[in-house]
């Protein structure tokens, strides 16, 4: 086979982007000398984590629709007629053999343009509910790899392959001891540790829930906490807490970069319902409460909960009742070790572990699809 060519598109969240480097990964793990280039959006964090990374990366002057204030679209039309431009010329100078598209401003006018040019394209949808985007660029789709069951009330079965979603390299390889993780904290060995997440940006509503609970907090010495804060809030929550009284169960961190220690040190995680952290809390076994956000497209992190919590994988608490609510029951559930065991127990079933290996081996297949179309051309 000739040189292996592949175009990486989306972004915009750590959710998007983990999927699609561990993708690329796995594409080099198989072959080597495969050329990958990602096109993001300008101004995004794939911009900067791609190449961090080792890949190059082209930005389209993409953004996403206001859908509050419409008459801001007319911008927003513009940039997207540019940005399809320059992913035709991007597309037409880099000649990939496959297209893949991970989710996020970019991934549109990439892959519009590739199937308009010819070329195979592979879908990562991550959500158990697919939006927009996604579901119009699956008619032109060769192959759409997904994390849930389900997915034909979106997608054409024919088109399916049941993937799971790609997690951060050999997060479960370089998971520490527990007692080693709980060291790296200043925290007891023998006590319950809760860890909340907000996301790599933070969550307001759960910042917003521990503040509240400072008190509750106080209360539970035979529990300890890791709160993940996020950049925006830190400050605000450093300055709260230490004008509330010393807390000596409770660590703070802006963001966590060893997700793998903070996994291994935790009994329970606080999380929002994003679908790769999901993921990561499947492969690892972690009993979660998810809350999830409300200001996501298509309300999808709802509906990521909900499909494991009808298979008594998670624990479910609304975004709207989590002050008055979250902080208990996560107490509860964390001191309560059958509770613990039956989640952790039912989380794990739904793993899929080697996605992004799996996924590599699709894009690898639609390139020697449309190798030997070429040939047969030729001939």
């Amino acid at each position: 086979m000739e040189e292996l060519r592949v175009i990486i598109s989306g972004g915009g969240t750590g959710g998007h982007i983990f999927p699609a480097i561990a993708i690329a990964n796995a594409i080099r793990e198989l072959r080597p000398e495969a050329k990958i280039l990602f096109v993001g959006a300008q101004g995004r964090m794939e911009m900067q984590r791609v190449p961090d990374a080792g890949y190059d990366i082209v930005g389209l002057p993409v953004a996403g629709f206001d859908r509050k204030r419409l008459w801001r679209n007319v911008g927003v039309l513009f940039k997207l007629a540019r940005s399809q431009w320059k992913a035709w010329r991007v597309i037409r100078r880099f000649r990939p053999q496959v297209a893949v598209g991970v989710g996020g401003y970019a991934s549109g006018p990439t892959l519009k343009m590739a199937g308009m040019m010819g070329i195979p394209t592979l879908i990562q949808e991550q959500n158990s509910y697919a939006g927009v985007t996604n579901k119009l660029l699956a008619r032109k789709a060769r192959k759409i790899c997904v994390a849930y069951e389900g997915m034909e009330k979106f997608f054409p079965a024919d088109k399916i392959v049941l993937t799971g979603n790609p997690v951060r390299q050999n997060l479960a390889a370089q998971q520490p001891r527990k007692e080693e993780a709980l060291r790296t904290y200043d925290l007891m060995p023998g006590k319950k540790t809760i860890l909340v997440l907000g996301g790599s940006l933070g969550a307001r509503t759960l910042n917003n829930t521990l503040l509240a609970g400072l008190e509750t907090v106080g209360q539970h010495p035979e529990i300890q906490f890791i709160w993940q804060t996020g950049k925006h809030y830190f400050r605000e929550v450093i300055r709260a807490v230490d004008d509330f009284a010393p807390l000596h169960n409770l660590r703070l961190e802006e963001f966590i970069k060893d997700m793998a220690t903070a996994y291994s040190a935790a009994d329970l995680i606080v999380s929002r319902a994003g679908a790769g952290s999901i993921s990561e809390f499947c492969l690892l076994r972690k009993p979660v409460v998810l809350v999830p956000s409300p200001n996501v497209a298509e309300d999808h992190q709802t509906k990521n909960a909900l499909a494991l919590v009808d298979k008594q994988a998670a624990i479910y608490v609304k975004d709207g009742e989590a002050e008055e609510t979250l902080l208990n029951t996560a107490i509860d559930t964390v001191t309560d070790d059958a509770k613990l065991a039956a989640l952790s127990e039912n989380i794990g079933k739904l793993a899929l572990p080697h996605s992004a290996l799996v996924i590599a081996r699709e894009v690898l297949s639609l390139a020697e699809e449309k190798e030997k179309g070429q040939n047969k051309k030729k001939a």
